[in-house]
């Protein structure tokens, strides 16, 4: 008798701990989901410090000799364009220089091949400038056409635009936009009569770069415009936070 008295204690006492053990697990389940999560947003405009603009020249003859020699003088007279604009020796590097054998072939009637005959030699060699002055070249790449009066065949490409002080301004932008994040959540959590815990988890977005006031769009894995000199770079932070 008094042993299964005994067994029935135990047996309630083991089923009091346990509701105990279960209700403060479910209680500290709901507050570990009673979080807010937010984005901020970090968004700065800036103009491009570095330009890098290029262009290509050619040259074809009969002979190989005849064909380098023609892109030597052509070479002079665009160091030596280039020099006049104020553009100095260390900012210009010629790239190798590019030959191609070149072939003409004529057809029968019937569409078939009658004969391939070797027709001379095409070389060519680009040309890139790299600067700080941004103005300038970029008004020079405008006025590039100066060379074909001068009897150089030069093709411009377009300007590309660089920051080069983008490690900064991402720490600065990350800074705005963790700042918008707490912002956020403090908002929220006062218009619901709450207060703010501990952070719980922080992740970063997508680093995007495009050109100012455009219509260009956001990529999944980051844009990164370098046709624009004025830009524009946003970054999102998103916060978790425990609300008591």
């Amino acid at each position: 008798m008094l042993k299964n008295n005994l067994n029935a204690i135990l047996f309630s006492f083991a089923l009091i701990v346990s509701a105990y053990l279960f209700s403060n697990a479910f209680q500290n389940r709901n507050k570990n989901t009673d979080t807010i999560s937010v984005t901020g947003l970090g968004k700065i405009d800036f103009v491009s410090d570095l330009i890098v603009w290029s262009g290509s020249f050619s040259r074809k003859s009969a002979t190989l000799k005849e064909a380098y020699a023609l892109l030597d003088t052509d070479r002079a007279k665009i160091k030596t364009y280039l020099n006049g604009k104020g553009i100095s020796d260390k900012d210009i590097v010629f790239s190798a220089v590019n030959f191609n054998k070149d072939f003409e072939t004529t057809y029968n009637e019937n569409g078939t091949v009658r004969q391939t005959i070797f027709s001379g030699f095409t070389l060519s060699q680009n040309v890139n400038i790299q600067s700080k002055q941004v103005n300038e070249i970029e008004e020079i790449s405008r006025q590039s056409s100066e060379l074909i009066n001068s009897g150089v065949e030069f093709y411009s490409n377009a300007p590309e635009y660089y920051y080069t002080k983008l490690a900064e301004l991402k720490i600065k932008m990350i800074a705005e936009a963790t700042k918008d994040a707490s912002s956020r959540a403090k908002s929220i959590a006062e218009n619901a009569d709450a207060s703010l815990g501990n952070l719980k988890k922080s992740d970063m977005g997508v680093f995007q770069i495009i050109a100012q006031n455009s219509s260009e769009d956001f990529s999944y894995g980051g844009s990164f415009n370098t046709n624009s000199k004025n830009k524009t770079a946003t970054i999102t932070v998103k916060l978790v936070y425990q609300v008591n």
